[in-house]
């Protein structure tokens, strides 16, 4: 882009120059700000912006009240003056479907029976609403909407907002909303990617997060250093244009127009309809559309197009008759924190997740969050038995955004997060390094906790992945060849062959290794990830729990009683099909995890509250489900297999050595035949088998139990 040519004769004087530099400088922020269109580089409009302020600073006398350098004033000393409204900032009628709107036409019908109406609709932004007063054009006061009828003067810290116009452009046709006293109602909002880039930023300065962007463009507009609110990304979007003689804005589509022709913000969805149908078309769209939108919204505003229809209308009570508010699946919720575990991720890094009773919010059920850090839990306070409000930041990831103290059960403590740790994993140290807002386990580096990650998810009793063992795993971690578990997916030969460790032969052989562990059991899958406390047997249980109990036709493919190289062969059988085939039940397990709440995975024989907890845990870390997605990218669908029912219900234990196999061999065979491996006997163990050197203390107890006792030729035998 070009910048306009612009000259100045020798001649002209001080005032024109600073005229015409606040003309530009106006315009050039209104394409910016406005059109998403600069004309001009950052560098060409902070230039001609230090010209006008010197120019200013040397003559005082040229300063304008519409000059872009008295954005930001001075400290306010004593608070916010109170205004009141000329007009009152109503708020609206809610409603929540299609039967509620019919009855407030319904209603509208039988005050004004014979009109035809035309509905206008925009969505409901949700922000702080403002309105900002112009004269003759110019900014000269922002108020707050208050109590509807009194509000505060904002204007020192509105008129730092960059895209709001310290002076209305002049355009064809609107020249009259220029002269006089012209009111322009709208949001302030902080949108959610500048919200994210802020966080971002506090994180690095090792500050806490911000809880919302709606509660932070209010709290912000609220500060009383103006200085302080231009550093934050506020903007304004106008929903309305008021004027003293209301037929000079007919209809609020005019309103809409008028606000793009003087240099205001609105949002583009906004329409108008002709029949309810229309209307609720555009209802259901933005619901299933809204979380692509710049700002959060609940819902939208429907009103009556024609302003004197509206006015006629009338009041009831303290909303208006022509418009209504209708709301969304509601984004927050209250619910009772009844734990606090602590996910390690695969850095290292300890971060504390909430769980809390089942609540629907934005039509879905939740039961925990990320509590992101200790900061984060010291910010909030939240404590064990807390009420807490949950809500939706425009996605489908809950957080908490604060406690409600009023309602704390008198025992309640503060968490002690050093002490937390400790607690619920005794047997690591954690730091806190310098800088950082998080804790990691102590001496543990990230390419360690990935080595050893990496070691088992290839280990025999998950992928199984030959050549894929310890020493070659860090060898690849160290090279910085792989940074995560899929990444093995991605490594070519040529990449294996630049490290001393493999020759051409070696390097092909754990390429095809790779490739053959695209399509594993889902069970081994799922152990394969390392989520703590999910064992082998627990894997197992989770998968065929979920497949005895899911409602869909799951597909079911091969046997586990063939040996690995043919059941890795029937995977990549028509792989085409096996992946159609596979991939529904990777993200329909994956998925049942990602929402399962604590009961509906205590219900999963064998999973007791402190496993459930851990799973959730797992599933509410970001970085997890980064993991996760990026299986997928790479090709990685797990299979569900078919497995033999011939030792179902059977629970085993083995103690001493067997001859004809290793114990994890054992188990892997009892687990393939439908059967359950224990690691110690309990009143539900079928059988002991007892092989050399068998351990007292097992016997005994099996003894005490009833368990009946086997020899390993016994258990061959019932295994063949």
């Amino acid at each position: 882009m070009t910048q306009d040519k612009h000259t100045v004769s020798p001649t002209s004087s001080l005032a024109q120059r600073s005229a015409e530099l606040r003309q530009l400088l106006n315009r050039y922020s209104y394409e910016y700000h406005v059109l998403d269109a600069p004309s001009v580089s950052d560098a060409v409009y902070d230039s001609l912006f230090a010209e006008l302020k010197q120019l200013e600073a040397a003559h005082p006398a040229l300063i304008t009240p519409d000059s872009p350098t008295q954005r930001v004033g001075n400290v306010l000393k004593g608070g916010f003056a109170k205004v009141q409204h000329r007009r009152r900032m109503v708020s609206l009628n809610d409603v929540f479907d299609t039967a509620e709107v019919e009855a407030w036409v319904q209603r509208m019908d039988k005050l004004l029976p014979g009109h035809k109406h035309e509905f206008f609709a925009d969505i409901k932004m949700d922000g702080l609403a403002c309105a900002l007063i112009y004269n003759d054009g110019v900014l000269v006061q922002a108020v707050t909407r208050g109590d509807s009828y009194v509000g505060e003067d904002v204007t020192n810290n509105v008129r730092t907002i960059r895209n709001v116009p310290l002076r209305l452009r002049e355009a064809p046709g609107f020249e009259h909303l220029l002269q006089g006293r012209t009111e322009i109602r709208g949001e302030i909002v902080m949108l959610k990617r500048d919200f994210a880039a802020l966080n971002q930023r506090q994180q690095a300065a090792g500050q806490p997060a911000f809880a919302n962007p709606r509660n932070l463009a209010a709290g912000t507009i609220r500060q009383l250093d103006p200085a302080l609110v231009a550093q934050r990304p506020l903007h304004f979007r106008g929903y309305d244009v008021i004027r003293d003689d209301a037929a000079e804005v007919p209809t609020n589509s005019y309103a809409y127009d008028a606000l793009t022709a003087l240099g205001i913000t609105r949002n583009q969805q906004a329409a108008v309809f002709t029949n309810l149908a229309e209307v609720m078309n555009f209802v259901q769209q933005w619901g299933e559309q809204r979380h692509n939108l710049p700002f959060n919204t609940d819902g939208l505003v429907i009103k009556i197009n024609d302003r004197a229809l509206y006015d006629r209308l009338g009041m009831v009570g303290k909303n208006p008759r022509g418009a209504v508010a209708y709301k969304y699946a509601a984004e927050q919720a209250t619910t009772i924190v009844r734990d606090i575990v602590i996910s390690i991720g695969r850095t290292g890094a300890a971060t504390p997740v909430a769980v809390f009773d089942p609540v629907v919010v934005a039509g879905t059920t939740v039961q925990h969050a990320s509590l992101h850090n200790a900061d984060e839990i010291a910010r909030l306070d939240v404590r064990r038995g807390d009420t807490v409000v949950i809500f939706k930041a425009g996605d489908i990831i809950p957080q908490v955004e604060r406690v409600l103290p009023e309602l704390r059960p008198a025992n309640t403590k503060p968490i002690d997060y050093p002490a937390e740790l400790q607690r619920q994993y005794p047997e690591l140290q954690f730091e806190r390094p310098a800088g950082e807002a998080v804790y990691r386990v102590r001496g543990a580096s990230s390419s360690l906790i990935l080595t050893r990650a990496l070691t088992h998810f290839a280990s025999k009793g998950a992928l199984d992945i030959d050549t894929l063992g310890e020493k070659n795993v860090a060898a690849l971690v160290e090279a910085g060849l792989v940074h995560d578990l899929a990444d093995i997916y991605t490594l070519r030969k040529e990449d294996l062959l630049r490290l001393d460790r493999f020759a051409e032969v070696s390097a092909q052989k754990l390429i095809d290794a790779i490739a053959a562990a695209k399509h594993p059991p889902l069970e081994r899958f799922l152990y394969g990830l390392g989520i703590r406390h999910v064992g082998a047997q627990t894997a197992i249980d989770i998968v065929k729990h979920f497949a005895d109990n899911s409602k869909h036709d799951v597909p079911q493919q091969g046997s586990v009683n063939n040996n690995r190289n043919n059941s890795k062969k029937n995977a990549l059988h028509d792989e085409p099909q096996a992946r159609a085939n596979t991939l529904a039940n990777n993200k329909q397990l994956l998925g049942f995890l990602r929402s399962a709440t604590l009961d509906q995975l205590q219900a999963i024989d064998g999973i007791g509250v402190v496993v459930a907890e851990l799973i959730v845990a797992w599933f509410s870390d970001a970085d997890n489900i980064a993991l996760l997605d990026k299986f997928a990218r790479c090709g990685v669908v797990p299979r569900l297999v078919q497995s033999s029912q011939q030792l179902a219900g059977q629970k085993f234990v083995i103690t001493g050595t067997l001859q004809a196999m290793s114990r994890d061999q054992a188990a892997e065979k009892i687990r393939a035949l439908g059967g359950t491996f224990q690691s110690s006997v309990s009143k539900d163990t079928t059988y002991l088998v007892a092989g050399g050197k068998v351990g007292a203390s097992k016997r005994a107890k099996a003894e005490k139990y009833g368990t009946m006792i086997l020899t390993e030729g016994q258990f061959l035998t019932l295994i063949q």
